[in-house]
């Protein structure tokens, strides 16, 4: 999983921002139904930041963060889909603020799809802050799924 340049993607694929919660396996379960009848390709997406969290005053080493957002990233993927993994899906690990890079990469996407809440958050919100501000601010189609 790696950042790939913007030449080798199509305009008609769709991505979807996964981040392990059960919202994002559903979204990511969606995706993959919608790309197949389509004839899209289906680019899966995980963001990783710095962590800003403390723990007992030791700051969190960003490699190790990242480690386990990859972890998480693989689990999530073999949670949906098993062994069996469309070949038309592609997966980018991509470090930055999520709704910032999902934005970025909502770009000549057909269309962008997340789930209506994540791992982070206020309960009670209808929508999280990721799913709220792709809606605002995409640059394609934007599908928030529900749980």
């Amino acid at each position: 999983m790696s950042e790939a340049s913007g030449e080798d993607r199509t305009g008609d694929r769709i991505i979807v921002g996964i981040d392990g919660s059960d919202a994002s396996k559903v979204a990511l379960r969606t995706a993959a139904r919608l790309a197949e009848a389509l004839g899209a390709p289906l680019e899966a997406i995980m963001c990783w930041d710095d962590p800003l969290l403390y723990e007992s005053a030791r700051v969190v080493d960003p490699d190790e963060f990242r480690v386990a957002s990859e972890q998480e990233f693989e689990r999530t993927l073999t949670d949906v889909f098993g062994d069996r993994r469309p070949s038309w899906l592609t997966t980018r690990h991509l470090r930055g603020q999520p709704s910032e890079r999902l934005i970025e990469e909502s770009e000549g996407a057909q269309m962008l799809v997340v789930g209506r809440r994540g791992t982070g958050g206020m309960l009670g919100m209808i929508l999280g802050s990721v799913s709220s501000a792709v809606v605002s601010h995409a640059k394609c189609s934007v599908l928030v799924v529900r749980q």
